[in-house]
């Protein structure tokens, strides 16, 4: 009986993971009729216009850096596939149907965050976008821009909040917090505290990826980045495992759509907490042990260049 609700959870990811491109096409979506999970395109001033603003800056951008210094100085092919895999993502979790799916399904809202934080949010701190986007303005206001980075409180104010311990501490209280009952159910019930949610989540992830990637950390090494992840990948897997295994259920489900895709508001909300305990952990698993793989390997490369030295230095 276990093995076959758990066949059944898993075949039911499977459909959830591949329902945005399903939905793409609005004929198949109205063949199926009234009885179709609810799921469409959302395009709300307070998504679409920071996104078209921050493709356009970035495209902008790109193309005078690239006209003045060549295509893939300045900003380097990597980093603009980066940029593109990022901003698809938040497009993929803020406006496709995955969103209007996880209004009603527990299961899909994980997925949605889930793709903020471990798949936009690294893939976008990657990119380094904000040289390029300053690139998008006249000479003026780009050294005006460019001379508020030097300002002392903002540069303690960046200091503190982009430390990896402070980082990892802040995007682990954004999960945890809006996974609180009582938060979690407002904010499905009021818009505005949703996209506070879901900027919450966004903002802490981007700040979390960047001070393990691009930050202190990896000038130190990546020991520290290594360490990190690990811890947030066993609290990400706790936290997990605590709505996978509940036999209550935690979050409001009055206006579930589990039962169309033939599950109990509960089993839901259980397979929700095992996305988040499976696959964001080992998300979070996988990137430290790559990480760990680099700091072993940047290990053996200076000791070979010490060595190198060395032997010169005698002959």
């Amino acid at each position: 009986m276990r093995i076959a609700r758990l066949f059944r959870r898993a075949s039911l990811l499977g459909r959830l993971l591949s329902a945005p491109c399903a939905l793409l096409a609005p004929t198949v979506a109205f063949a199926h009729g009234a009885d179709q999970v609810p799921g469409g395109w959302s395009f709300s001033a307070m998504t679409v216009i920071p996104l078209g603003v921050v493709l356009f800056l970035y495209t902008c951008g790109v193309a005078r850096l690239w006209w003045q210094a060549g295509a893939g100085r300045g900003v380097t092919w990597r980093q603009m596939s980066c940029f593109v895999a990022g901003w698809a993502a938040l497009g993929l979790a803020l406006v496709s149907p995955l969103h209007g799916l996880g209004e009603r399904l527990f299961s899909a809202h994980m997925i949605e965050h889930e793709v903020l934080m471990i798949v936009a949010a690294p893939a976008l701190v990657l990119s380094r976008p904000f040289g390029a986007m300053l690139w998008a303005f006249p000479p003026s206001t780009r050294r005006h821009l460019a001379g508020g980075a030097h300002w002392a409180f903002l540069r303690m104010t960046w200091r503190s909040l982009s430390e990896p311990a402070s980082a990892t501490v802040l995007h682990g209280l954004a999960i945890w917090l809006w996974h609180m009952p009582v938060l979690f159910n407002v904010a499905l019930a009021s818009e505005p505290v949703h996209w506070l949610q879901h900027f919450s989540f966004l903002t802490s992830a981007l700040l979390f990826w960047w001070a393990l990637l691009n930050g202190r950390a990896r000038r130190k090494g990546h020991g520290a980045s290594v360490f990190y992840l690990f811890f947030t990948s066993m609290h990400c897997g706790l936290l997990g495992a605590i709505l996978a295994l509940s036999k209550n259920q935690i979050f409001a489900g009055n206006d579930s759509a589990a039962p169309q895709w033939g599950l109990t508001a509960l089993e839901d909300q259980q397979l929700g907490g095992l996305i988040m305990w499976v696959g964001a952990s080992a998300f979070y698993l996988a990137a430290a042990l790559i990480l760990a793989a680099l700091w072993i390997g940047s290990g053996s490369s200076a000791k070979k260049k010490v060595g190198g030295s060395a032997s010169s230095v005698r002959d």
